[in-house]
């Protein structure tokens, strides 16, 4: 697949793109949070390019939203969707559905949102959803104690590039790999050529170390887990309330059933701690804690010799009192010989004690304890002193079996990680689908919506049909919104007295129609939309325009009109860019135009009998009737009826003075309508 096929990606984001495992696999499956992982690829840039992605799959390369008033709605249409998301990935991932004139992609995410509409929202799945968020790739660990050996320049090269966490070194023979061996805790030499090496340290001759990285370099998938650590925690969550409401999550697979095992997963992540080292190990927690604690321990233990030895030269008769004898030996005179000679046994005694509490402060094993052995027992002195060079072999050799035990526990931990890396992806991204499809279940239930029926335009079923719609735009409560029953196939006027509603349902049907080719569900009992290839809706002028923006209105309409198979035109009140006369012969031009070309159309006007009259066919005038004033207040029903010329509000008033005054007048005024 070439990335720079895909509508919107060029060279600098196609770049940034193959930095992912898998950038062709990932891109196509339209996994927004998995293409946001690309270096400066940002969650709302990775919707575009999922959304460009889902294009090319469908040969889509049409603009179904041909206008302004086109694009708002399908904004409205979007944002609807939005707010009833809990996670942001949800959010940016609604921003790939978009009205297509493509068959199979309209299929393809109808299918999704069918699915979507069959599930319960439950409200602990909900609260789940809040701490869930995609996974993330930890900095780049650098590990010190660990390196890669090579005498060749392209597998140097290749080792730079795949391994940045380890430093990677030039070898000739085996005397540099012994170098290295007294320099690194582990080495790692990747030429097959040094097979059978015997040097010193821990080496080892691995030529297929670079295609095991888990082996070589087990703190990479360790830092994975440790960073996601909370985003696992939440997605396995997300699962198990789903499964508790009886709506389990379902992965691409089908398979309710979690990708992973939960437990298996919780008991790997309570061995980790959040920088990525291992938990919960009590001997690496005392070997860590030995060479940490090391130097104070050794004092503290001289300390426990010298109180013995004080102790008892207070309470031994000596050549001396003792009381002198002790300010003698704060003084700084020379006291071994004093000591060897008159407390030979309690010096040995206080120096058995600095041991016992070295080897106890430390928690150390037998074979260690006897090396601590040395750190005291040096000629007699006082204060006792202790022997430093021992206690570096003694840190030396803790921390050796420190790193040793990490090393062997990165290693268990990694290979038990390893076959889980890709579940756990699976695990949280089917997390966060599901808010998304809970956000299309919401909606549907919110706005009590149905599945539409997308037809081709070849169909007998053309233009579109409405039942029970109700918009959701509409600034009152949507309870209190009355359905509306409307069907067009052709041109058609739509008459109506002010505030009737005409404008209300020409965005009615524009919301529809963009939903039905999003694939979405619809606010109706039941539709049928054709599958337009434009969706025109130009919202109603303000004021009459001067002669040049009239001019250019005119342009558009005729650009409009040129080819117009396929689409769905939505005009609000055209007359008022001009004087009423001028306006209704342009009106009836344009509805001309459409009607040879079979469009669909629906034009609001207060014209529609001077349309009619100046158009050369016979113009189809739906209308939204009033069924009078009732205290001052109109009233309306709100579906257009099919072949009436609606009466207008100032027909309405006259007909009412007329019956509720009577007189001639009045009674002339009517029949002028």
């Amino acid at each position: 697949m070439q990335l720079e096929a895909i509508p919107g990606v060029g060279a600098k984001t196609a770049a940034a793109l193959r930095e992912l495992d898998d950038p062709a696999a990932t891109v196509e499956s339209g996994d927004v949070a998995a293409i946001a992982r690309a270096p400066g690829v940002n969650e709302a840039r990775a919707a575009r390019i999922a959304r460009g992605a889902i294009r090319r799959r469908h040969d889509d390369d049409g603009r179904v939203l041909a206008t302004d008033r086109a694009r708002e709605l399908y904004r409205a249409a979007i944002d609807l969707l939005r707010e009833r998301t809990v996670t942001d990935y949800a959010a940016k991932r609604l921003e790939t559905f978009y009205p297509s004139a493509s068959a199979s992609r309209i299929a393809e995410a109808q299918a999704f949102a069918t699915d979507a509409i069959a599930r319960e929202p439950d409200p602990a799945v909900r609260e789940a959803l809040a701490d869930c968020a995609p996974l993330s790739d930890p900095p780049t660990v650098r590990v010190r104690d660990r390196c890669l050996a090579t005498a060749d320049a392209e597998t140097l090269a290749r080792a730079e590039a795949e391994v940045p966490e380890l430093s990677v070194e030039t070898v000739e023979d085996a005397r540099d790999v012994s170098e290295l061996g007294r320099s690194y805790a582990s080495v790692i030499v990747l030429d097959e050529s040094f097979a059978g090496l015997d040097v010193e340290g821990d080496v080892s001759v691995r030529p297929d170390a670079l295609d095991t990285p888990a082996e070589t370099v087990p703190e990479r998938l360790l830092a994975f887990f440790a960073e996601n650590r909370e985003r696992l925690e939440a997605a396995a969550a997300v699962h198990e309330a789903a499964a508790a409401a009886g709506d389990p999550v379902s992965g691409g697979d089908g398979d309710a059933d979690p990708p992973v095992d939960l437990d298996r997963l919780r008991d790997a992540l309570s061995r980790l701690d959040d920088d990525g080292t291992i938990a919960g190990d009590a001997e690496l927690d005392r070997l860590t804690a030995a060479v940490d604690d090391l130097d104070a321990a050794v004092s503290t233990a001289a300390s426990v010799a010298d109180d013995r030895l004080r102790e008892a030269i207070r309470e031994r008769d000596v050549t001396i009192e003792g009381t002198d004898f002790l300010s003698l030996v704060e003084q700084g005179a020379r006291v071994d010989s004093l000591l060897d000679r008159e407390l030979a046994d309690e010096y040995d005694a206080a120096v058995d004690a600095a041991r016992e509490h070295l080897a106890d402060a430390l928690r150390l094993e037998p074979e260690e304890a006897e090396l601590a052995e040395r750190v005291f027992g040096g000629d007699p002195s006082f204060p006792v002193d202790h022997d430093e060079s021992a206690v570096s072999r003694l840190r030396t050799e803790l921390s050796a079996a420190r790193d040793r035990r990490a090393a062997k526990l990165k290693a268990d931990l990694a290979s038990d990680l390893g076959d889980l890396r890709e579940p756990v992806e699976r695990l949280v991204r089917d997390a966060l689908e599901l808010d998304v499809e809970l956000a299309i279940a919401r909606f549907a239930r919110d706005f009590d919506c149905a599945m539409p029926e997308v037809v081709d335009p070849e169909s007998s079923d053309r233009g579109f049909r409405i039942e029970g719609g109700r918009s959701p735009l509409l600034d009152v409560d949507f309870a209190a919104v009355e359905p509306v029953d409307y069907a067009v196939s052709g041109a058609t006027l739509l008459s109506g007295v002010n505030s009737g509603g005409k404008t209300s349902t020409l965005d009615l049907v524009a919301l529809v129609v963009v939903l039905a080719q999003m694939g979405m569900p619809v606010p109706a009992e039941s539709a049928t939309v054709e599958r337009f290839e434009e969706i025109h809706y130009y919202a109603k002028s303000q004021g009459t325009l001067d002669a040049g923006a009239f001019e250019a209105t005119l342009r558009d309409f005729g650009d409009l009109v040129d080819g117009a198979d396929g689409r769905l035109v939505l005009v609000d009140e055209l007359e008022s860019i001009t004087e009423p006369g001028a306006s209704a012969k342009i009106i009836a031009g344009i509805l001309e135009a459409l009607d040879d070309q079979d469009a669909t159309a629906v034009f609001v006007s207060h014209l529609a009998r001077e349309i009619r009259d100046a158009a050369d066919f016979d113009v189809a005038v739906d209308g939204i009737e009033a069924a009078g004033l009732v205290d001052g207040e109109l009233r309306v029903n709100r579906s257009p009826k099919k072949g009436h010329l609606a009466r207008s509000t100032p027909e309405l008033i006259v007909e009412k003075l007329a019956d509720d005054r009577g007189g001639e007048f009045y009674g002339d005024l009517l029949e002028k309508f």
